[in-house]
Order: C-alpha cells, then structure tokens, then sequence
C-alpha cells in the first residue's frame, strides 16, 4: 500500500466539543455564583440575630466564615479570567462573565458588611439602649435580608422585572435611615455619643447591604439588555 493510502486524514478541530465545554464552564460558573451567594446568605441572617441578641459566639462564627467567602471570591474571579482566556466568547458570554465579575464584588462587600454588623457585638447594650433607635435597626435588618434575597432570587433565574423592582424595594430602606438618622440627633444624656456611634455604624452598613443587593439587579439588566449604563453604577461612599 502506497504511502498516500497509508496516510489517514487529520481531524478536524473539535470546535463543536470546545463550544460545549465551554457552555457548561460557564453554566458551572453560575451555579459556583449561587453557593457563594447562599454561603453570605447564612453570614447575613447570622448577623442579624447578633444585631438583635448580641450573641458573641454567634459574631465569631461568621468572624470566621468570611474567610470562605473571601477564598469563594478569590477562587471565581480566577475562574472567570480563565474562562476568557480559554475561548473568544461571543457578546453574550462576554456580558455573562463580566457580570459574574460584579456580582460576586458585591457578595464580597457584602460579607465584609456583615463582618462589620457582627463586630459591634460587645457593644450590644448600647444598641439595645434606646427602643427606638433599635427597632429601626431590626426593621433595617429584615429589609436588607429581604433584599438580599430577592436579588439573588432575580439573578438565578434571570427575571428582569424582579430586578428592576429592587431598587423600589429599596425605597424602605431609604425610609427607615431617615427615621434613623433623625432618631440619632435627637439622642441625648450620659452616654449618648457612644450609643449615636454605635448606632450609626450598624444603621450605615444595613443601608451599603440594600445598596449592594439592588446593584446585583443592575448587573442583571446588563446581562440580559447589554445596557453599560447597569454595569458602570457604583455605590457611593
């Protein structure tokens, strides 16, 4: 048998194959975005409970947890920059990756809230101190949970219309600070500089917990519209 008989013909390239891998990478991905969303999820229904009892063992328990939530960040933000490396991704591979990106940021910033919320435990009498002040936190609380979850709700299952709610939603949260604020000056007698501090602390990182949550919708409407306007809004200082 000649040498041309001999000779077997090369494949071809297995684009079909390396599309498919891909596709699944990147539905992977958005589950990984998932168990790292649920994982601040546990950190913030934790903390508030130790915004609510000041329960000490509980505030170092999720003192501890942050770190998974960091390694998670550190870990999909690795995974995304692989991805695109691995493969040009057509506009809509690209919006998701990026938006991956945001999101898991805001998760990240989230847990890191959470860390603040349970660090003022020892100080927990202060808080406590005044019923007025108090109850808005733990309206606050519930309202930044709600949130969080309805957020992670609409980016799981990619709802637009559930995504452009929340930052009505949010309008609760802007309520509830104003209470809060105004609730802050009217503070008064021994101890009350100490008490406002506290206060404010807490009240200031529930409200940045709501923010991040409604950017998690605005990524989502990047993802799915293309809009740069959704991506580019930042939470202010």
């Amino acid at each position: 048998m000649g040498a041309e008989q001999q000779r077997k013909p090369l494949p071809e390239p297995a684009v079909e194959s390396a599309r498919a891998y891909f596709d699944f990478a990147l539905e992977q991905l958005k589950i990984q975005v998932e168990v790292m969303a649920l994982r601040v999820d546990a950190a913030l229904e934790s903390s508030a409970r130790v915004l609510l009892t000041g329960d000490l063992a509980l505030a170092h328990d999720v003192i501890l947890g942050d770190d998974d939530i960091d390694e998670m960040f550190v870990s999909l933000s690795e995974r995304c920059y692989e991805l695109l490396g691995r493969q040009s991704p057509v506009a809509s591979d690209l919006r998701l990756v990026v938006s991956v990106l945001s999101v898991i940021q805001d998760l990240e910033r989230t847990g890191d809230l959470c860390l603040r919320i349970v660090k003022l435990a020892p100080d927990h009498h202060l808080l406590a101190r005044n019923p007025d002040t108090f109850t808005i936190l733990q309206d606050m609380a519930r309202v930044a949970t709600d949130l969080f979850r309805l957020a992670i709700k609409a980016f799981s299952s990619q709802d637009l219309r559930l995504a452009h709610s929340l930052e009505q939603r949010d309008d609760a949260m802007d309520a509830y600070n104003a209470l809060l604020t105004e609730a802050i000056f009217a503070m008064e007698g021994p101890g009350a500089v100490p008490q406002a501090v506290q206060t404010m602390l807490a009240g200031r990182a529930l409200e940045r917990i709501a923010d991040h949550s409604v950017m998690v919708g605005e990524r989502l409407r990047y993802l799915l519209t293309g809009d740069l306007g959704s991506l580019s809004k930042q939470i202010g200082p």
